[in-house]
């Protein structure tokens, strides 16, 4: 089966694109990722009592589903390798790029571990759902003691600002990053992530095909 799919994948590789899943899988976690740090700040204005708790609660589900997804596409790169392009050939800079890379899944893991043991210390716990359907139960914090159960509240409080400092920072840095790669490098790195739009006026015998030209007629008095 993967065979199959590495050939699959090959026809967008050797062209320097993502497949459409790799697409997908990026531009939905960014999405996501954006949602989550505008949700973030926006729930410490909230008031203690059952709205903060809903929009906590959606905060932390949607954490688990980035859990899930950075996970599923960390698989998916394992698998399908992505395309080398312009930034692979950059010496320090690529390296630079890669460490970023690294830094985005272990956020992508230490972030929700971190919200979903916070979420855990409200007792009693309320379940979490994945996907608004299959349910997540609290960490059994219950069975703790006191001194235990404050140590890793205090811990994963401090871990996750720091994750979301972390991630607040590299987001508008890996987004400029693309943009001067497209624009002043003219690289093909954003190029490779962006969905392909099928050309519609695309002639099927290829690019260097031409239209032969219609001779038009003299005018009246002309030749």
């Amino acid at each position: 089966m993967i065979g199959p799919l590495r050939t699959w994948a090959e026809s967008y590789r050797e062209r320097g694109k993502y497949t459409p899943v790799g697409v997908i899988f990026h531009w939905v976690m960014a999405a996501l990722v954006l949602y989550q740090l505008y949700s973030g700040w926006t729930m410490q204005r909230y008031l203690v009592g059952a709205d903060k708790l809903d929009a906590y609660k959606l905060h932390s589900e949607i954490g688990l589903a980035l859990l899930l997804l950075g996970v599923l596409r960390l698989v998916w790169r394992l698998v399908v390798p992505g395309p080398i392009n312009d930034a692979d050939r950059l010496g320090w800079r690529t390296t630079a790029a890669h460490v970023t890379h690294a830094i985005f899944y272990a956020l992508f893991v230490i972030l929700p571990l971190t919200g979903w043991i916070l979420w855990s210390s409200i007792q009693p716990a309320r379940p979490l759902h994945l996907a608004g359907l299959i349910p997540i139960p609290g960490m059994p914090f219950q069975d703790l003691s006191p001194e235990w159960q404050y140590w890793l509240l205090d811990h994963a409080e401090n871990w996750h600002v720091a994750g979301v400092i972390v991630l607040t920072l590299l987001v508008p840095a890996h987004a400029f990053a693309a943009l001067k790669h497209h624009f002043w490098d003219q690289h093909d790195v954003l190029e490779g992530m962006m969905p392909e739009v099928p050309d519609t006026h695309r002639h099927p015998e290829g690019p260097r095909y031409s239209q032969p030209e219609v001779p038009v007629p003299p005018r009246k008095g002309e030749g």
